[in-house]
């Protein structure tokens, strides 16, 4: 990006940086239009294996006391919730991961998106003096 175009020698190797700029533009802007849409589903998602951690967190510390003054069945249900609830804060951890980088996906397609536009704005400037 740092060539700068000065002669009227020049004007094709400006036209067709242009274009590849163009079209680097046009594909950020559909990639961080796509990356923001889903950005809603992992949001959703986050928050849904949140809650359920939790409720799950709740049922295995309700089953754990019933099952100190309770029988062996009383016991194994509440290892059995246990396991559940160390899975579902796993999946609450990996839905709060993938948010996280989704967030990062969309910040850097962001700032690609910003350096190309601003590369278009000298392209033209660059344009309009050649002319």
């Amino acid at each position: 990006f740092s060539q700068n175009y000065k002669t009227a020698s020049d004007t094709p190797a400006l036209n067709k940086e242009y274009a590849k700029v163009s079209s680097n533009i046009a594909d950020l802007t559909a990639k961080l239009s796509k990356a923001q849409n889903d950005q809603e589903k992992y949001t959703s998602k986050s928050d849904r294996a949140s809650s359920a951690a939790q409720s799950s967190a709740m049922a295995t510390a309700d089953k754990a006391s019933n099952a100190t003054n309770g029988s062996v069945r009383d016991a194994r249900r509440a290892k059995k919730e246990a396991r559940r609830s160390v899975k579902d804060a796993k999946d609450s951890r990996k839905a709060g991961n993938n948010l996280d980088d989704q967030n990062k996906k969309i910040s850097n397609l962001t700032a690609d998106l910003k350096k190309n536009q601003d590369r278009l704005r000298e392209l033209d400037t660059m344009r309009a003096r050649l002319q």
